[in-house]
């Protein structure tokens, strides 16, 4: 499967507590502009950054999906700074903190 670029990558599950990340904010990201190459500067940017876990880009209301995991509140605040308020394309962004984790995992089921 892996000629035939099925399996992308092999990865591990870390422990984020253990390592100091215990916040998982999901957040909703809505752009003012949405022209190709504003979005994909975009992408780049949260792709780039190591605290983005996940990015979808998607349709619907907003543009963007993000999973976040950060090491406190004080922290998710100094990186909204970098992320959308610096960001002039970012018209603004909705976050929902979770309280827990209870499934993380990429695994796709196979049927042969």
């Amino acid at each position: 499967m892996r000629e035939e670029g099925i399996i992308k990558k092999d990865i591990s599950i870390l422990e984020r507590e253990a390592l100091g990340n215990p916040v998982t904010l999901i957040v909703e990201v809505f752009l003012e502009n949405e022209q190709i190459d504003l979005i994909d500067e975009t992408k780049k940017l949260f792709v780039s950054c190591l605290a983005v876990q996940q990015c979808y880009y998607v349709t619907g209301e907003s543009d963007f999906v993000l999973v976040i995991i950060a090491k406190s509140m004080a922290d998710y605040e100094k990186l909204t700074r970098e992320l959308f308020f610096a960001n002039k394309n970012v018209k603004r962004f909705r976050t929902v903190v979770a309280m827990g984790v209870e499934k993380l995992g990429l695994n796709i089921p196979i049927t042969l």
